[in-house]
């Protein structure tokens, strides 16, 4: 800032003058006017204007430097139309993004490929929008390239360059996944002794197989050709690893490529496993009892041997943690024991494999399993009574399997139409279950600590729920194999950016809060001084503010300020 006197023939007039850039062009802008000679003559009395008006701003010189700018003067025309096509608001929700993005290394990842392959365009740019977007406003390819503009800092790539840059992130994907994990343990501690893996698939809104995608077992029950996704995630919830396979290809199958990735590319090499029924075969099984390496998984007891099943089921023999006391499940307290978990266990071995069976038992899980039951036998009721023509055949946990079609009659007669009725059998052959869970493992340690590990497989259900619900990952609408891989790599590294920001935030906050906060943090631009943010301020914001270190929160954020938050955010 500067001082200026402008004279004229009846009046000598003191302004604060600052250099401003306006659409890229530098101005000269009034900051304040101190008043005429005369005026701060009489206010002052004794004192040189003159004087009085350099050593003003002075200090308010220096007080910029110090980052303690004045209050900012903002003039607005009643009568002066804004600029056509110009925009004035820009979000910076990103930012907190962004920082997490430049900790785990990205930009110089993208610049390291960039320099392998050569190419012109900026793929940092281009690889940080995709992310950013997907979790802010997850769309097509297009949308995404238009909602960019959107940022406090303007894309510089053209829409055909996001296409060739899907072709070389599907080319990198397991070198950028190794670097991510590499980078993160610089700033996040990664709980690695635990890792838990599952697979889901993601359909596509097309009737052609072709490629990766292919006809199989769809989870979300599509007659669409589908691609499968297996994702490994640390014991914080953290994603590890992911890879994509064929629809078709049996999800047994997925998790030792997977892993053997984690063993050579990731230098990991002691952790326990943890998976659902589903992956747990037995090859699997063996393939983690080698080394350092160990399972735990589910198990279902009805596919147990019957000798099995039968002292699974057995009221008898049942122990609490840290006591030696034998319970019969038949003659417990119930109100008092309906937060415990009862356990029983023997080693069993299957082809070679040794391994410890643990059943547990709860009241409290027993009595969940009979409510969902018992609403899905009130449903399969009210079916049979108002509308049986809607029976058809059903899946394992739909409640249509209580119902029970007969074609003929008891004589033995053809009947003249469909007899519906509610399967007690199975009710009964269902209940004999209610409460008991089992899981098989190679660890030692005690049943509480088994239970413990494996009671957190929800994360990464919750990690497929994110990318499927918020991150909308689904339906792709891509056809070629790399850019389908590279669009699951973006979604992959949008999950871990958003893991660790909930890592830092202590997952006090819900993840819609998160992200519908962070999409509606926009700033309204000031001409030449700076912006003004025009969202609401809540616990949350705060929260992000104290964590981060800076704050976007003032009534104005000056264009200085802005750039060195800007520069924080980049900073390794």
């Amino acid at each position: 800032m500067r001082l200026q006197i402008s004279k004229s023939k009846n009046a000598e007039s003191f302004y604060v003058v600052k250099s401003v850039y306006v659409d890229g062009k530098r101005t000269n802008k009034v900051h304040k006017k101190l008043g005429t000679y005369v005026e701060l003559k009489a206010k002052l009395g004794t004192e040189d204007p003159y004087e009085w008006a350099k050593n003003y701003v002075k200090e308010l010189n220096r007080l910029e430097e110090e980052g303690k700018e004045p209050e900012v003067i903002a003039k607005y025309s009643p009568h002066k139309v804004i600029d056509k096509d110009k925009q004035r608001s820009f979000n910076i929700g990103y930012l907190f993004l962004q920082k997490i993005y430049h900790q785990l290394g990205l930009d110089k990842v993208c610049r390291e490929i960039s320099k392998k392959y050569k190419f012109e365009y900026d793929l940092n740019s281009i690889f940080s929008r995709l992310i950013y977007s997907r979790i802010l406003a997850p769309s097509s390819k297009l949308s995404t390239f238009e909602y960019a503009s959107r940022f406090l800092e303007q894309p510089n790539f053209d829409l055909h360059q996001i296409y060739r840059g899907l072709e070389v992130i599907a080319q990198e994907s397991k070198f950028i996944q190794s670097r991510i994990y590499e980078n993160s343990i610089t700033f996040s501690k990664r709980n690695t002794a635990i890792l838990y893996y599952d697979c889901t698939n993601y359909f596509f809104e097309i009737e052609q197989s072709d490629g990766l995608k292919q006809y199989g077992v769809s989870k979300d029950h599509k007659p669409n050709p589908i691609v499968q996704m297996g994702l490994f995630i640390d014991g914080d919830g953290v994603p590890l690893a992911f890879n994509i396979s064929d629809g078709n290809t049996n999800e047994q199958l997925t998790l030792r490529p997977l892993e053997e990735t984690i063993l050579n590319d990731f230098k990991l090499s002691k952790f326990v496993v943890c998976t659902d029924a589903g992956l747990a075969s037995l090859s699997n099984r063996k393939y983690n009892d080698r080394g350092n390496r160990a399972f735990v998984t589910t198990q279902s007891i009805k596919k147990l041997k019957k000798f099995l099943r039968d002292w699974a089921l057995d009221p008898k023999g049942w122990r609490l943690t840290n006591s030696l006391a034998a319970y019969n499940l038949q003659e417990i307290d119930e109100s008092k024991h309906y937060d415990s978990i009862f356990y029983k266990e023997r080693w069993i071995k299957e082809d070679g494999l040794e391994q410890r069976l643990i059943i547990t038992y709860s009241i409290k899980y027993r009595n969940y399993t009979r409510g969902i039951r018992n609403s899905h036998i009130s449903r399969a009721i009210n079916l049979i009574s108002k509308h049986p023509a809607a029976v058809n055949a059903s899946r394992s946990t739909d409640y249509k399997r209580f119902v029970k079609k007969t074609s003929i009659t008891g004589d033995g007669e053809v009947a003249e139409r469909n007899l519906f009725a509610i399967d007690e059998d199975l009710i009964e052959k269902e209940a004999m279950y209610d409460g008991f869970y089992a899981v098989c493992t190679n660890l030692e340690d005690n049943a509480q600590t088994i239970a413990n590990i494996n009671k957190q497989r929800w994360k990464i259900e919750e990690c497929f729920r994110i990318l499927k619900s918020e991150f909308k990952a689904r339906p792709v609408y891509l056809q070629r194999d790399d850019r389908i891989t590279a669009h699951f790599t973006t979604c992959f590294v949008s999950l871990v950016i958003y893991r660790l920001l909930e890592k830092k935030l202590k997952e006090q906050f819900t993840c819609s809060t998160i992200i519908d906060t962070l999409k509606e943090m926009d700033v309204k631009e000031v001409s030449g001084e700076g912006y003004e943010p025009i969202y609401t301020r809540t616990d949350f914001t705060d929260t992000l503010h104290e964590i981060y270190g800076f704050r976007t929160d003032y009534e104005i954020t000056t264009l200085k300020q802005i750039k060195k938050i800007m520069r924080e955010t980049k900073k390794q």
